[in-house]
């Protein structure tokens, strides 16, 4: 099988899963835009594999899977960025919540006592 029709297919695959996690309400659609964009992206680039090629020797690559290699590499690094990220709005999130769970409670307690 050609790597090109390779790279569309497992593209046009993974692009469906996302949409079936988002239609099964496993994924949301802020988390899914964004392997929703890298899926499209792949296929376009599968497509036209030529400007892919050409725009890795104007950046200096010597071979095309260097430059692909780069590219999902600081794909990663960006991705593990936007996860923590999110991870410490959720953590703050989470303190907040406890904090007024807590002053609840002792509202709650004020009130059984006086009452």
């Amino acid at each position: 099988m050609n790597v090109r029709l390779l790279s569309i297919l497992l593209a046009v695959t993974f692009f469906f899963i996302v949409i079936d996690l988002v239609r099964r309400e496993k994924l949301t659609f802020k988390y899914a835009a964004g392997w929703l964009s890298v899926t499209l992206l792949g296929i376009l680039l599968a497509v036209f594999d030529k400007f892919l090629s050409g725009f890795a020797a104007k950046l200096g690559f010597q071979l095309t899977s260097n430059f692909i290699f780069f590219i999902v590499s600081c794909g990663l690094i960006f991705l593990s960025l936007v996860l923590t990220m999110f991870l410490c709005q959720q953590n703050s999130r989470n303190d907040k919540m406890a904090q007024k769970i807590a002053l609840l409670e002792n509202e709650i307690q004020k009130i059984k006592s006086t009452g």
